[in-house]
């Protein structure tokens, strides 16, 4: 009897440009998860799991979200909770003295939590790390002084936590 049943086909690998997609997507995620963590004091698993449940794929008027690279955004978020000082710490002198991480705009916060955790525990160049970041950066902040800014934090960040890649 079970001669009958379709055998399914297997899943199409994803092509490089998928993947990279996925991973851009996991990025700007790991932003967003960061920025609702500190404004509504939930944990990372319960954020994190609201967003692989509800945004990962999902369809909002019309408009279809991306899907994720789940271990990044994973492993993005759990870094940046569990390296959160040594981060901080980093953007900090990466900053101005009169503008330490505490002042600056919560989203920015999260991004440089998001890429900091990156370049202190992945082995992603630290210029992917950057360009991938300032596109977040730009999709906040549409007018172009932030990402400029972020670029430049950031370059300073991965000087720091990765001198040997530069």
């Amino acid at each position: 009897m079970t001669d009958d049943l379709p055998i399914p086909e297997a899943p199409k690998p994803l092509s490089g440009n998928q993947k990279r997609q996925m991973k851009s997507a996991s990025r700007l995620y790991a932003v967003q998860a960061l920025f609702q963590m500190e404004h509504s004091s939930q944990t990372i698993e319960k954020v994190a799991a609201e967003f692989e449940d509800h945004r990962f794929g999902a369809v909002y008027e019309g408009d279809e979200m991306a899907e994720g690279d789940i271990d990044l955004f994973r492993n993005t978020l759990r870094d940046a909770v569990s390296y959160q000082a040594k981060i901080d710490q980093m953007t900090d002198r990466a900053l101005v003295a009169k503008w330490p991480i505490a002042r600056i705009d919560p989203t920015l916060r999260a991004l440089f939590r998001a890429a900091g955790a990156e370049l202190v525990q992945s082995d992603t160049p630290p210029k992917v790390v950057i360009k991938e970041y300032v596109d977040v950066a730009a999709a906040f902040f549409p007018e172009g002084k932030e990402a400029r800014f972020v670029n430049a934090v950031l370059d300073h960040m991965a000087r720091e936590a990765r001198p040997e890649a530069f």
